[in-house]
């Protein structure tokens, strides 16, 4: 009896874990299915769409249309106009726009407008923060401390640069990345006195600012080299800007923080030479 009684609770647990393999299978099923049909919802509603990147000659799976980021990107700016004091100056105003504009009219990306702000300030009231961004959008920004330090020349580079990651939708593929699809969608449209609309434009900016991959850098250096030709600057003044902020930041204590979210360098000088066929040298392969 006792031998019968063991085959039979034996029997009910391969039965319960048979059953159980079911629903989990089942579960996994329908999980995929949701997933499938969530994914097919976007496309056919137009949420999903595969474009071709006019930066990276690539065709991409975005969530986000033009005018979402547009409206993605007015939202941010309003952000960073009450977090950041932004100059007035009309010197600053009339030198940026007057090397920026020109850089826009060249780019490959002509659907959107661009804008170009100078920041005195950053959010904590410092004036030595020596960095530039862009955000979606067509919103691009360099802080005073380091427009001062640059020719017209390596300023432009620095913009075209900037130029190029809304060109290439550096930004937005990013934030599809770090950021809920919904919590996206919040900040683009936008409920001004939600916190929910706050924090999700909060995260963007952190987003962006913290930086891009290592392939997006470069991609954004060749863009500008190439932008440079067109508007006959010389193309290599990428390389003398770079250098010239890597001997700054030796002379500092505080690193630079233009450096804190790019690649190497001497990294991007040397992808720079070989973008435009130039000897390399043994530095170009020392990270600095």
């Amino acid at each position: 009896m006792i031998a019968d009684c063991r085959l039979e609770i034996v029997d009910w647990r391969l039965q319960i874990s048979k059953y159980l393999s079911s629903v989990i299978c089942d579960l996994s099923s329908i999980l995929v299915f949701g997933l499938w049909s969530l994914v097919c919802g976007l496309f056919l509603t137009g949420c999903i769409t595969s474009e071709y990147n006019v930066g990276t000659h690539r065709q991409d799976t975005m969530f986000f249309s033009t005018e979402k980021e547009v409206g993605l990107g007015q939202n941010i700016a309003r952000q960073i106009a009450k977090d950041f004091k932004l100059s007035h100056s009309p010197y600053d105003i009339e030198r940026i726009n007057k090397i920026g504009r020109p850089i826009a009219s060249a780019c490959d990306r002509k659907e959107i407008n661009y804008y170009f702000y100078v920041i005195e300030e950053d959010e904590k009231g410092k004036k030595d923060e020596k960095n530039a961004f862009s955000i979606p959008g067509g919103y691009v920004y360099i802080f005073k401390a380091l427009m001062d330090e640059l020719s017209d020349d390596e300023l432009a580079f620095v913009l075209a640069h900037e130029v190029s990651h809304v060109v290439s939708r550096h930004g937005v593929k990013r934030l599809q990345a770090a950021m809920g699809y919904n919590l996206l969608m919040v900040a683009s449209v936008g409920a001004r006195a939600d916190p929910e609309f706050i924090n999700g434009l909060s995260f963007a900016l952190a987003q962006i600012i913290s930086g891009y991959s290592r392939e997006d850098e470069f991609n954004a250096d060749e863009l500008a080299a190439k932008y440079l030709k067109t508007l006959n600057y010389e193309p290599k003044v990428g390389i003398s800007v770079l250098e010239k902020l890597y001997k700054e930041n030796k002379k500092e204590i505080r690193p630079l923080s233009y450096f804190k979210t790019h690649p190497y360098t001497a990294q991007r000088i040397r992808h720079i030479k070989e973008t435009l066929h130039l000897p390399l040298d043994v530095n170009d392969y020392i990270n600095q």
